[in-house]
């Protein structure tokens, strides 16, 4: 087969992946032979997941699509959408459950805190990142590109902030999450609902200036931490307000 040139036209942020060195938004790739489309643009560092429609020569494929000749392509993450084919698109938007790799601490518990359900283990391997992944059926958050290039990740995405709170936004914008939201509902360390439980249940494990100043309580249902309104609470509602005004925006 003689060598064919195939031309990708990477849309909204996608250049985010694009490896240092290369033409910004537009690239150009030589092939000597078939090739799936999916192996084309990871090789130019977009991971699949991040992909939402593919159109090859202006027709929508999917990502066993082979390239056989030359061609050009264009990629469309999720959020920058052409108006037409939107019955070819190629992530689910349902994702409300989550599993996070180790380096997104922040963003794990700031997910917990308003409301969602994030799988979190610090010491996880990638071998076990994907297992959880497909057995709870979460997708992954992670900002190792090459582990989201891997075949069976179905839905994930790779933050593009390496603050926690713009993170946070990122990820509600991504999944659509604006009106899951359920702040102080799930435990921030083991990721369990929380429930409310009366004061004189729990009495006996509370220090003194919280049984005399505070009535309202809530029992993780996993690890039994106990929360309540102290002083900490103003700044976390803060934090919420601010990450629900920046997603509504």
């Amino acid at each position: 087969m003689n060598p064919f040139t195939v031309r990708l036209n990477l849309h909204g942020d996608l250049d985010f992946f694009v490896r240092s060195g290369a033409q910004g938004r537009r690239i150009e790739r030589s092939l000597g032979e078939k090739t799936s489309v999916k192996d084309v643009i990871e090789a130019c560092g977009v991971p699949h997941p991040e992909i939402d429609l593919i159109l090859v020569n202006g027709q929508p494929v999917d990502f066993d699509y082979a390239i056989a000749s030359s061609a050009d392509i264009e990629l469309y993450p999720v959020g920058a959408r052409p108006t037409t084919f939107k019955e070819k698109r190629l992530q689910l938007s349902t994702d409300r459950a989550f599993v996070a790799d180790g380096h997104l601490g922040r963003l794990a518990r700031n997910l917990r805190l308003v409301g969602l359900d994030v799988a979190y283990d610090p010491k996880a391997e990638d071998e076990q990142l994907l297992y959880t992944m497909k057995r709870e059926n979460r997708a992954l958050l992670t900002r190792d590109r090459r582990l989201l290039m891997h075949a069976v990740v179905r839905t994930g995405y790779c933050p593009r902030s390496q603050n926690a709170n713009e993170q946070t936004v990122e990820v509600i914008h991504r999944f659509d999450l604006l009106g899951s939201l359920a702040p102080f509902t799930r435990c921030v360390r083991c990721n369990a609902p929380l429930q409310m439980v009366s004061k004189t249940e729990i009495i006996e494990k509370l220090e003194p200036l919280t049984k005399i100043y505070y009535e309202q309580f809530r029992r993780c249902t996993g690890c039994g931490q106990i929360y309540w309104p102290g002083s900490h609470f103003s700044k976390l509602q803060m934090r919420i307000d601010q990450i629900r005004l920046n997603s509504n925006s």
